[in-house]
């Protein structure tokens, strides 16, 4: 039975919560601010069969940002790909739910990402191979705001425009916040959407936690487009507890004691 996207988010940010308190592990702030996006990704988008991973007919999901690895290990649990119990041995020894989204072992998983920069140029590769054998099935691409800043990006987002990859879909996920500062101290990105707009791609922009804005964007028929398309998702790093939300120290930050038990308050409530 397919789960409620606004049900399944609240699900995501309470498991990477617990996932990443136990695993003693980072990257709390990146979950938080994708988990609306993949949410509704899983709930009312993507063209899918949990019990049968591997059907060819799927559509593709690359995770770019692949250090956001708990919610989308989170997300594919609830979604019935793999039981829910394998998600309280994420990032620990033996585990199969690496810290960095990994392929090996763990159904639903396309592609395994961890330095950034690779996610957008593997699927766009997908998708000329699915246009070239004329295939139906979309692909995907969650990045982060950070990641524009690697060369191979726009490389990848030249050549996908170059061959009119229409069944390619990049959803960014733009909280204005990278690793170590805000994304406009780091690398300035604006005017953004004006660039991909350039680079000949069709480019929407939606507020990243309205989870109707999003179903309304993401989907994409190949047949009424011509293009790849950018859905630019503007969201907010650490979204759902409020002393997490918008600051640089909880990229990093594992949430423990007091710390751990407010978050979850915040999001019990919410």
């Amino acid at each position: 039975m397919k789960m409620n996207s606004s049900v399944l988010s609240k699900k995501v940010r309470r498991h990477a919560l617990a996932m990443t308190k136990k695993a003693k592990s980072s990257h709390i702030g990146a979950v938080f601010s994708m988990a609306d996006i993949a949410s509704v990704l899983y709930s009312d988008i993507l063209n899918k069969d949990p019990r049968n991973p591997e059907w060819k007919e799927r559509d593709r999901f690359i995770l770019s940002k692949g250090h956001a690895a708990a919610g989308i290990y989170a997300v594919l649990a609830e979604s019935g790909y793999f039981p829910v119990d394998w998600l309280k041995d994420y990032c620990g020894e033996d585990s199969k739910l690496c810290g960095h989204i990994s392929h090996k072992g763990v159904p639903g998983v396309e592609f395994s990402t961890g330095s950034l920069g690779h996610g957008l140029s593997v699927g766009a590769g997908i998708a000329f191979g699915a246009k070239t054998d004329l295939k139906k099935f979309r692909v995907f691409v969650l990045m982060s705001d950070g990641e524009c800043d690697e060369g191979s990006n726009w490389e990848a987002i030249l050549f996908a425009a170059h061959h009119n990859l229409s069944n390619l879909i990049v959803i960014l996920d733009y909280n204005k916040i990278q690793s170590l500062g805000p994304t406009e101290e780091t690398i300035r990105l604006e005017p953004f959407a004006e660039k991909w707009k350039a680079f000949g791609w069709n480019v929407i922009e939606v507020d990243g936690h309205d989870h109707s804005q999003l179903k309304n964007s993401l989907d994409i028929d190949p047949k009424k487009v011509k293009g790849p398309t950018c859905v630019l998702a503007h969201t907010v790093k650490g979204k759902g507890v409020s002393f997490m939300e918008n600051t640089v120290l909880w990229h990093y930050r594992s949430p423990q004691g007091e710390e751990y038990d407010d978050a979850l308050k915040e999001l019990e409530a919410n």
